[in-house]
């Protein structure tokens, strides 16, 4: 991979991470306590330090078969996935990506924390003042900023250029940052889903080549071939785009939806009406029930730890990433006997699952 694919690419997908983070520290800042915020924002990149010094490292002692074999299949797997939510949002058949509600709901759900005004007040522990808003935004930089760390360390390691994947990622969230503290709020101008779909073409084109090319595939013209399998895997995914959409209701359908959703929206407000004053105070919670919800939060953190690396190694659906895996074992099977044309098994396997998983995401 040449210098500027590699900056290019690592820069548009570190930025669609940095969108997200940036937008839970906002609301954070906005609602809860600016200085806790910060206090969260500079811990939580404290933390991606110490994993970088840890990761970079390891990852370099790693044999670059090997290397590319597990960075690719991995990015493939994500790849596929973004590009399946991708397709679904530009079809029609699911909701765009929408900055603007994450914001409202992050800061509803800093400023209620549960719907309890107790919950709702600062608890100071230790240099912080409120510790509810230094979490929210310590989770939010660690958990997308690991996977900055990851695009970072995978690109990078894969092409001999660590330094400038470091590059890209810090100039994506310098601009991101920086536009963030402009509006000082969420940044739902930065076309996002545009992102992830172009960003997951380009992680599935390199997670494709580089998966097979471990695996003991020979790409015909060799780098040159990345040229060809992004735009392949660009037309493939807006022909399922045209496939999949939904026409436009016509007016007496809208007019009838409309008139549902009124109706709807109207007995809501009456039921939540007639239900206000019912409550007008919380209980205090005894020293016994407050020792419960104790073991409830480190239960709920560890299961959230456990779903993350799930998240991380898995993604959204198990099949991808078997698919992905199987695909991968087929071609280091057929490269032991023709390796000039086994990258032909990952990319028939390609072309199969992301129609599949797009199925399978609909149901």
């Amino acid at each position: 991979m040449n210098a500027g694919a590699l900056f290019i690419a690592t820069f548009l997908a570190c930025l669609v991470e940095a969108v997200e983070a940036t937008t839970i520290v906002l609301a954070a800042g906005t609602a809860r306590n600016w200085r806790s915020a910060l206090v969260g924002v500079a811990a939580g990149v404290g933390v991606l330090v110490v994993v970088v010094a840890i990761a970079g490292p390891a990852v370099e002692l790693i044999p670059i078969q090997a290397l590319r074999v597990l960075v690719g299949g991995l990015l493939l797997v994500f790849g596929l996935q973004w590009i399946t939510k991708a397709v679904l949002r530009a079809s029609g058949r699911k909701a765009l990506h929408d900055e603007s509600a994450i914001f409202a709901r992050e800061v509803a759900a800093a400023q209620g924390h549960g719907g309890s005004a107790d919950d709702a007040a600062p608890v100071r522990r230790g240099v912080v003042t409120d510790w509810y808003g230094f979490t929210l935004s310590f989770k939010g930089v660690v958990l997308e900023g690991l996977e900055v760390v990851f695009i970072v360390l995978t690109f990078g390691a894969n092409a001999g250029q660590v330094g400038l994947a470091s590059l890209a990622a810090a100039a994506a969230i310098v601009v991101v940052v920086i536009l963030g503290l402009i509006v000082r709020g969420p940044l739902s101008r930065i076309p996002e889903n545009t992102l992830k779909f172009i960003v997951g073409i380009m992680l599935s084109a390199f997670g494709l080549f580089w998966a097979a090319e471990g695996a003991g595939t020979e790409w015909p013209g060799s780098d040159i071939a990345l040229l060809v399998i992004a735009p392949v895997i660009a037309v493939y995914a807006l022909v399922l785009v045209a496939i999949l959409r939904k026409p436009k209701p016509e007016p007496q359908e809208q007019k009838q939806v409309v008139a549902v959703a009124a109706t709807t929206t109207a007995g809501t407000t009456a039921a939540e009406g007639s239900g206000r004053g019912v409550q007008l105070s919380q209980p205090t919670s005894t020293p016994t029930e407050q020792a419960v919800r104790r073991r409830v939060t480190f239960g709920s953190a560890a299961r959230a730890f456990g779903r993350f690396w799930y998240d991380f190694l898995i993604g959204d659906d198990w099949f991808v990433a078997t698919a992905v895996a199987i695909g991968i074992v087929i071609t280091a099977l057929l490269s032991l006997v023709a390796p000039a044309v086994s990258w032909i098994a990952l990319s028939a396997a390609v072309l199969v699952i992301l129609p599949w998983s797009i199925g399978r995401a609909q149901h």
